[in-house]
């Protein structure tokens, strides 16, 4: 679908939570519909005050951080993950890097779920991970052969997940696997040319296409997700286009908007309308088309639609890349920056900092974006921006101190693991409430406190919230809430 999630205040997402559509960067939750934001905003997710007191707990929330601690010794993190995998779990699986000792410390863990998170850790080495090929356990070798969430694998570069040795043992062991792997793009390009060489792969065809008196019966349907498969058809009969070109249907005028036969005129004398935040089936023809003359055209187009679709094209010219970058529509700009490496550092970075999109963590990571110079971010008005600034493998330490004093605590808890923080300044962040999560996961945190921090936590099992706590997917605003009696949802 092609669109985006707007963002309420204070709210945002990292790729290390995606589970949390609504995580801060600090992994602190705000509610979904903040009172402080906007009446008419919008935001993805709504969480109730009973599940902000749960997840916040500053002894919960220090667990999250200590399972990412680059310096946590391996005893203790073995210790961790028996007490507390419930809670750790998903933070187990984007700890930063793993020691070979602290590796090894769960490598060969009784419960398979755990050695099944290791198989999918988005940052353990190739050779690291081939250390479980030989893993008992069927469910461990189909992550092994899946990989880390498919939502993390960049698009412009993936290191193999596993040496190819380490992929050539998986099918030995279970041929069948391959099923998996091909699909997989953590998996080296090479060897899934070699699983299904050519056009050779006996995956499903693509259904026939509908001969004329089927696409008749399609776009007389009732059902108006039907008529849109054929108004999109590029074989249906011209009056049948005009038809449907003012159908009740809102989608279904739309989808006729976007064929690709249609004048600017035409187009414009269709009812449709493409919000800035509304997500949209592409057109197909604009995404694949090589034509450099239909590829402008779209460019040109003001139909939003035609731009955020050929904004998907992966043959667009630099010129074509160039201009879409100051298209007014935002989804436009991010979807390029998603799919073309040649947009300029500053697109990545101003797309970044205004998505709100679960993965706009990837966007960090595009080749264009440069982390040596955001220091300069640190007199920014938006705190988004300020967080940035321990990006900068040269930002001074002082700098990085200055700002885990800054009033806004998406910016301190930027800075609460960083090793460039004083050891007693990472103990003043442990403390805050606010900060004792990020503070957790920083490799000064002296290892007795890091101890500690397990001691705590027996008290989360005899503690109780008031209320149900719920996450509601939705659409929600300070307008549209989910009733009290959704709480249980």
């Amino acid at each position: 679908m092609v669109g985006r999630q707007p963002r309420a205040q204070g709210v945002g997402v990292r790729d290390d939570q995606l589970i949390q559509l609504c995580a801060r960067h600090d992994g602190r939750l705000t509610a979904g519909a903040d009172t402080a934001a906007p009446q008419t905003l919008e935001v993805p997710l709504y969480v109730n005050d009973a599940f902000l007191a749960y997840y916040n707990n500053p002894a919960r929330a220090r667990l999250r951080g200590l399972v990412r601690n680059p310096a946590i010794p391996a005893d203790l993190l073995l210790q961790l993950v028996e007490e507390h995998l419930r809670e750790v779990e998903a933070a187990l699986m984007f700890r930063p890097e793993w020691t070979d000792e602290q590796f090894e410390a769960l490598v060969n863990h009784p419960d398979h779920k755990v050695r099944r998170l290791l198989a999918q850790a988005v940052h353990v080495t190739p050779e690291q991970r081939a250390r479980l090929v030989e893993d008992p356990e069927r469910s461990v070798l189909w992550a092994l052969a899946e990989g880390p969430t498919s939502l993390l694998a960049s698009r412009w570069t993936v290191t193999a997940a596993l040496p190819v040795w380490a992929y050539e043992r998986l099918l030995e062991r279970h041929p069948r696997l391959e099923l998996v792997m091909v699909d997989s793009p953590w998996v080296p390009q090479e060897l899934r040319a070699r699983l299904w060489p050519g056009e050779s792969r006996t995956a499903p065809a693509d259904e026939p296409p509908p001969d004329r008196r089927e696409l008749e019966a399609q776009a007389s349907d009732d059902n108006d997700w039907v008529r849109s498969t054929a108004a999109a058809d590029p074989d249906l009969r011209a009056d049948l286009v005009a038809r449907l070109a003012v159908d009740p249907s809102p989608r279904v005028r739309l989808v006729v908007s976007m064929r690709q036969e249609l004048s600017e005129e035409q187009r414009a004398a269709i009812d449709y309308h493409v919000g800035r935040d509304d997500r949209i089936q592409p057109a197909v023809w604009a995404t694949r088309t090589r034509d450099p003359e239909i590829q402008s055209r779209c460019v040109r187009s003001a139909h939003i639609g035609l731009r955020r679709s050929v904004a998907c094209n992966p043959h667009l010219t630099a010129d074509h890349i160039a201009a879409l970058e100051n298209d007014d529509d935002f989804a436009v700009r991010l979807l390029l920056c998603e799919r073309h490496s040649g947009v300029t550092h500053e697109t990545v970075l101003n797309t970044y900092l205004e998505a709100a999109t679960a993965t706009r963590g990837r966007l960090l990571d595009h080749p264009s974006f440069q982390r040596v110079g955001l220091a300069q971010l640190a007199e920014s008005p938006d705190p988004w921006a300020r967080a940035l600034v321990v990006s900068d493998p040269e930002a001074a330490p002082q700098l990085i101190e200055r700002l885990s004093h800054d009033p806004r605590p998406e910016v301190r808890n930027s800075t609460a693991a960083d090793p460039r923080l004083s050891p007693s300044r990472v103990l003043d962040l442990f403390e805050d409430p606010e900060t004792a999560g990020a503070a957790a996961a920083n490799p000064h945190l002296p290892v007795p406190v890091m101890r500690g921090v397990l001691t705590d936590a027996a008290t989360l099992a005899n503690g109780a919230v008031d209320g149900e706590p719920a996450v509601l997917l939705g659409r929600w605003s300070g307008r549209r809430r989910p009733s009290a009696g959704g709480d249980g949802l």
